[in-house]
């Protein structure tokens, strides 16, 4: 499927000169008054079972859950099964297969037209805090600025501590003064920063909080990163889980004290599913204290799904909260894939999107209007060429495996030689595989 679908003045204060914000020039706020502020969070390895929205009843999410209670949840948003294709999916509102980029890297053909760069064209300020992944930082420190970026505060993906005592990376240089500090801490300090600068010079703001938790820390560091102050193990699955819960309360509450709540729509979601397992302490060389991961979701276990294509490893949050502009405690209908968050934040941001592109705009789902096109199937690939498209019940795989996901969540029974409504959805599905021109189908 292919679709079309800073600071101003000189006297704009220390914090943002050390954001090193660029300055907008003096028509900007004409072309970008009553555009919307737009804050986008990315869960690192959360599906929908640990938050209590969804049913979750293990941990404690009250932040998040008071954002789905006052706004919209999604129940069919898909991502892909781990995280750099879905970030790259995201980032180009392509699927992974189109841009052929390995793990770690993005290609550079596509930095003109990232989500960022979109916004930063239609008068946003941008900025990024967390997890990048799409390079090693040390490799090429302005990634992040040729990708749309005006400020970024990023760690060093495998190559220091995310948590305690991080390696951070903030506009191209390596933070000097984390001793003793927590990572998620310092990422929501410089994303607070950036939002009371953008406000102050009265700009609006794409703040993409893309978190750190719940991802359990590297294993290939050369020397292993610092335990849970007081404590002889890192942080566990769920306590990371309250930790994220705690940082989303944070920038609500930054944003309630400006005074910016009523002109900033909030988005909530996970790169994938939740972690299987996580390392809660080091033994010897590489060896790893592990901990199984589960949550309960409505009166039920559910292991952890990361890695596969099955719902517990591809179904992800997604809540958006705005208020007057969304309806509280609405519930999303409609199929989202991960495509779809570039032309999304797009036309909220009244941005043009002037090339092809996978995703499909769910903003007038957002809003309670008629979307002027709907998305007929989602999508999500893994390694190996194996892929899926699917409907809210029916999923049809590359390997030419139907099931009907509704009754059977853990895809153990194939339906074979169907009839009625199942043959016509996996007619349907086969006719958008072929669409799509997915490698294996071509």
């Amino acid at each position: 499927m292919r679709r079309r679908d800073f600071l101003r003045n000189a006297s704009l204060g220390a914090v943002g000169l050390a954001l090193g914000l660029p300055r907008l020039s003096s028509g900007a706020s004409g072309r970008t008054q009553g555009k919307p502020n737009i804050v986008l969070i990315l869960a690192d390895d959360v599906g929908c079972e640990p938050i209590g929205a969804y049913g979750g009843q293990r941990w404690r999410t009250p932040h998040i859950d008071a954002l789905a209670q006052g706004g919209m949840r999604f129940d069919h948003c898909y991502s892909m099964p781990v995280c750099h294709p879905t970030r790259i999916c995201l980032t180009t509102g392509k699927y992974p297969f189109r841009l052929n980029s390995s793990w770690g890297s993005f290609p550079k053909a596509e930095e003109p037209h990232t989500i960022a760069q979109v916004l930063k064209r239609a008068g946003y300020r941008t900025a990024v805090a967390g997890k990048w992944q799409l390079t090693l930082m040390k490799d090429d420190t302005q990634q992040p600025g040729r990708m749309g970026f005006d400020a970024w505060s990023l760690f060093g993906w495998h190559e220091g501590a995310r948590y305690h005592d991080p390696m951070i990376y903030e506009n191209g240089r390596v933070r000097t003064d984390t001793q003793g500090k927590y990572g998620p801490d310092l990422y929501v300090e410089f994303l607070e920063n950036f939002i009371e600068q953008s406000h102050a010079a009265g700009e609006p703001f794409f703040a993409y909080y893309s978190m750190a938790l719940a991802h359990d820390v590297t294993d290939d560091l050369p020397t292993q990163v610092r335990y849970v102050p007081g404590k002889d193990r890192w942080m566990d699955y769920g306590e990371m889980i309250e930790s994220m819960d705690a940082m989303v309360g944070r920038l609500i509450a930054k944003l309630d004290r400006l005074g910016l709540r009523e002109n900033t729509i909030i988005l909530f979601t996970g790169d994938n599913g939740t972690a299987r397992r996580s390392r809660l302490r080091h033994i010897k060389g590489r060896k790893y204290e592990f901990e199984d991961v589960h949550s309960i979701r409505n009166g039920e276990r559910v292991p952890g799904g990361k890695g596969t294509l099955l719902d517990i490893g591809t179904n992800v949050p997604l809540i958006a909260n705005w208020p007057g502009k969304i309806a509280a405690g609405s519930v999303g209908r409609g199929l989202v894939d991960f495509s779809d968050w570039l032309p999304t934040l797009a036309e909220l941001g009244g941005a043009d999107v002037d090339r092809d592109i996978d995703g499909t705009s769910f903003a007038s789902a957002l809003l309670g209007s008629r979307p002027r096109t709907a998305r007929r199937f989602a999508f999500a690939e893994s390694r190996g060429g194996k892929a899926f498209v699917r409907t809210r019940r029916y999923k049809l795989y590359t390997t030419g495996a139907f099931y009907d996901v509704r009754n059977d969540a853990m895809e153990e029974h194939p339906l074979e030689d169907v009839t009625g409504r199942a043959a016509r959805a996996q007619k349907a599905l086969e006719a958008a595989l072929s669409e799509l021109t997915y490698p294996e189908q071509r």
